[in-house]
Order: C-alpha cells, then structure tokens, then sequence
C-alpha cells in the first residue's frame, strides 16, 4: 500500500513540474514573439471605399479588396466595362449569378455574357441589414436603369421632349422675371415718391420716412429671393426632363421639399410655444399698464400711498415696470423656439458678460439718480447751486441731471456728482413766493437805520421781476466798527434772470439814496472825533421812514 502510495505521489509531482514547464514555455514565447504577433487586437485598417457612378447613378459601392485590386481599382475597371458596351450590348439583360472565386464568394453582375463587376460578402455595409442576393439585386436593378438612360440619351425623341419642356420651361421663367421687374419698378417708385414727399414736408422727423426706407429695402430683398428661386425651380425642372441629369433634378427638388417640410415641422412645432409667450407678454403689458396707471395717480396726487410721495412716483413707476418686464421676461425664455438651442445660450452668456463688463459704470449713474430722486434733493424748475454752478433744472434723468444756468447754458451733470457734492435749493422752501434774492450795503452810523431800511426796500418795489408780495425786507446782519450792515430780501419770479434783477436793484438803490441824501459809504476814523457820531433823534423818522417802522425780526 505504501509502494503504490509513492508511486502516486511521484506521478503527481511529475504532473505538477510539466504543468509548470508549459506554463512558462508560453510565456516566453509570447514575450519572444514580435510585436506584429504578440498584439492579435490590433487588426488592419480596411481600405477606403469606392462607390461605382454610371451616368449620374449609384450602382454599387466597393468596400474590400478581390484579387489584390483595392475598391476604387475595382470601380474603376467596371466603371471601363460599361463604358465599352456598344448599342447593342445596351439592349441585353442584366443578370446577378452567384459566383465562387476560390474561397470568395459573391455574385457577379453581367450583361448578357459580359461580366461587369463581382459584389462580395466584404462589400456589405453592416448598418443596411441586407443579404448579398438582395444587395446584388439592387445593384443589378440600379445597373439596369442606369443602361436604359444611356439608351435613351442617345434617341432623337427623348431629347426633343426635353428640349420642348425646357423651352417652354423657359419662357415662362422669363415671363415672370419680366412681371416681377416691373411690379418692383411701380411699387418702388411710388415708395421713393412717398419717401421724398415726407422729406420735403421739413419740421420734425417723420419716422414713417424711415418706414418706407426700410420697406424699400425689404421689396429688393424679396425681389432677389424670388428671382433666386424661380431659376432654382427652373434648373430643377430642366435637369429633370433629361434622362442623364435626372437625378441631379431630383436632388434639387428633393433638397427644397426636405427643407420646405424641416421649416414647416419646426413653425407647427414651435406653435405651442409662440402661443404661450404671447400670452405671457400680452399679461405682462396688462400688469405694466396697471402698475403705471396706479403710479400716475399717485404722481397726480389722486392716490395717497405711504412711503410714495408724489416727486418719486415717476422713479417708482419705472422701476417696478422694469421688475414686471423681467419677471415676464424669465417666464417666458424657456418657450422661445430655439431658446435650448446651444447657439442662443451662447448668445445669451455672450450679451451677459458684455452687460457686465461694461455697466459698472452706467450702474454706478442709475444708482446715484435713484439716491437723488429718492431724496427729493430737487425737482424740475428748482433753482439750484452745485459746485458754484447755478441754474434751473430743465431734465432730471436715470443717468444724468440737466441745468440751464443764467448765462442760457445747458450743463450736464453726472448724478454721481450730484450724490458727492453738496446741492443748494433756493426754491425747495419758496413754495409759491418764489425765490429769495438777496443783496448787501454797508451805511454808516451816522445815517438812520429806519431811513436806510425804508431806502432799501423802496429801490427793491422800483424793480422790475421782484415781487411786491411777500413784501421785501431788510436785516441788519452785524454792527461792525465803521458801520452797519444791511441785508435786503426779495422775492424774484424768474430765478434765471437773477443776475439782471440784481444789477437794476443795485440802480435804484443808488438813485433811492441820492434821492435823499444819504451818502453810500463805510466810514473809517483816523482820529477820533470830538464828538459822537450819532443820528439826531429828530432825523429818525426822516424821510420816506414813518414813525410806525421797527426792526424786523
């Protein structure tokens, strides 16, 4: 039992190092192999195909080699074989028998007992799912047809037809062409006589002049593409009436029927679409026509509303019309027709990074408007100062404030400016007084304040353009060393016209004070007099003072 137990084991060792040693053999001979053998995946490229053209018709297509001629060799040479059929091999059947070349096999396609071409099991294409009878079936057909045309292209009755239709084809293209040139001629010159009609009327600019220019425009447009396409549709139609160009006529007719049904599928698909975005925007008009009708009575003051006052409902209007156009807007993106498309998504990442790189600025402006239309810092008509410019407001804008100063000059000044910079508002408090005007003189103390306040106000009622009420008055603003400073204040109507009403109350402020006597002047001391420099209490009331007049204030 041991012995055999031995024996056993031996032969299973023996086994074991055999094993090992094929193991290993194989390994090195796949390492010993050359590259050429050792990658069996890499497996070599297939020639490029030939496809085999007889008078502008597909025959067959060659996609292996026979007999060491590559695909196009074998296109080639069929291509010849045909070429040599005489009028009466023409007139012979065509035939597909199976053919067996050595371990090939196929069917050759004849013509009577002339053998033209072979099609092979490698000339399939895998994506037709097509056997190779009814591959050369359909070869032997294509050829049959294609026999036929060159038959016919050679009868004197076949070309005369197409001929005939090409005339007649022909007349009518230039009958319509002749049609067309003259309706554009009327239509465009009733346009341009329209177009200088509106020219010559002067005055304002009429935008319907710019209508019929664009109208013009688009009649030549459509002229050309009706002339492009009537000759399109005839070189089709020729093309098609004659047996060697046939297909190249059904190629156009059937390019215009392929893209007249893509356009007319895409408008039938897209109507869905269209629909819902006119009905969102057609729901947004309603909502912006309620919100600006809502503002504009609160602009009127018919509507009160906390925290809208009457000078920012024009501001608020605006801005919330641009929120309800957005919100429209966002809703109705994703049913614009082409709006998935990746070209109106890069148009739209594209305009997006163009608004942004270049608002920061106009940004900037609209904000600084919103702060100063929000702050009721001025309003149209105010009379302002800003940076010692001084003037009416004429325009105040989102971007912009507009300013026509004394000397009729229209200055523009960024709203920016205007949030930096300190505004003075001399109309803001006048209500419907007017403006304050304002000018000084300094008199002496030997001159009556009464008298010299009476003399001031009565030069301001001799002026024209100030008001007689509120009635003008008179501070006395600091009693200095040498003299008395007055003030007079007035009310103007026309703040532009304040340097004017200035200089004829300067006039009669003079010819008020020579009238009475009263000398202009700051007196300064050099030795001080012997006695005070006072107003007898007799001259008090002189003239055109009464004894009723008192400090004001």
């Amino acid at each position: 039992m041991n012995g055999s137990k031995d024996v056993a084991a031996l032969v299973g060792r023996i086994l074991v190092a055999i094993r090992c040693h094929f193991v290993l053999g194989l390994l090195l001979g796949a390492l010993a192999l050359p590259p050429a053998f050792a990658a069996t995946a890499a497996a070599e490229p297939r020639p490029a195909e030939a496809t085999l053209t007889v008078v502008n018709r597909d025959i067959a297509v060659f996609r292996s080699e026979l007999l060491g001629n590559p695909p196009a060799v074998r296109a080639e040479r069929a291509g010849e074989r045909i070429g040599r059929l005489d009028d009466v091999e023409l007139s012979n059947a065509v035939k597909a028998l199976p053919s067996v070349l050595g371990d090939l096999h196929g069917f050759a396609i004849l013509v009577g007992d002339r053998q033209l071409f072979t099609l092979l099991e490698a000339d399939l294409d895998p994506e037709d799912n097509l056997t190779l009878a009814q591959a050369a079936e359909h070869a032997r057909a294509q050829l049959e047809d294609a026999l036929r045309v060159k038959r016919e292209q050679r009868s004197w009755p076949v070309l005369l037809n197409g001929l005939t239709y090409t005339a007649a084809a022909t007349a009518l293209l230039i009958a319509a062409l002749w049609l067309l040139a003259r309706i554009r001629r009327g239509v465009t010159g009733w346009l341009e006589r329209r177009r200088a009609a509106l020219a010559a009327g002067g005055g304002r600019v009429h935008w319907e002049e710019y209508l019929v220019g664009l109208s013009i425009r688009l009649l030549q447009l459509a002229w050309w593409a009706l002339v492009l396409s009537l000759l399109y549709g005839w070189l089709a139609y020729v093309l098609a009436h004659f047996p060697l160009t046939q297909p190249l006529g059904n190629r156009l007719a059937h390019f215009v029927t392929s893209l007249l049904e893509w356009l007319g599928g895409g408008i039938i698909a897209s109507l869905p679409g269209v629909a819902t975005v006119v009905v969102v925007l057609f729901v947004t008009q309603a909502i912006a026509e309620l919100v600006g009708q809502f503002f504009q009575r609160v602009q009127t003051g018919q509507t009160e509303v906390p925290f809208v006052h009457p000078e920012t409902a024009s501001a608020t209007r605006r801005i919330a019309t641009f929120i309800v156009w957005t919100l429209g807007f966002v809703v109705a993106y994703p049913f614009i027709p082409g709006s998935s498309s990746d070209a109106f998504k890069g148009l739209s990442v594209l305009l997006g990074v163009m608004i942004s790189l270049g608002s920061s600025g106009l940004v900037t402006q609209m904000m600084s408007g919103l702060v100063v239309i929000y702050s009721r810092a001025l309003h149209k008509g105010d009379f302002v100062a800003v940076q010692g410019i001084e003037g009416v407001v004429t325009e105040l804008g989102s971007l912009a404030t507009k300013i026509v100063t004394m000397r009729n000059e229209e200055v523009t000044i960024p709203n920016s400016v205007l949030v930096g910079n300190a505004i003075h508002n001399y109309s803001k408090l006048a209500g419907t007084q007017g403006s304050l005007v304002s000018t000084k003189a300094t008199i002496g103390y030997d001159a009556p304040w009464r008298q010299v306040q009476a003399l001031l106000v009565l030069a301001a009622e001799r002026t024209p353009g100030l008001r007689q009420e509120p009635k003008p008055f008179v501070y006395q603003r600091a009693l200095n060393d040498f003299y008395v400073e007055y003030e007079l204040f007035a009310h103007i109507d026309r703040p532009l016209e304040r340097v004017a009403t200035l200089s004829t109350l300067h006039a009669n402020i003079q010819d008020a004070f020579n009238e009475q006597g009263v000398q202009i002047m700051s007196p300064h001391f050099v030795v001080q007099p012997a006695r005070a420099v006072v107003v007898p209490r007799e001259q008090w009331y002189a003239a055109p003072a009464s004894g009723q007049d008192s400090p004001r204030g």
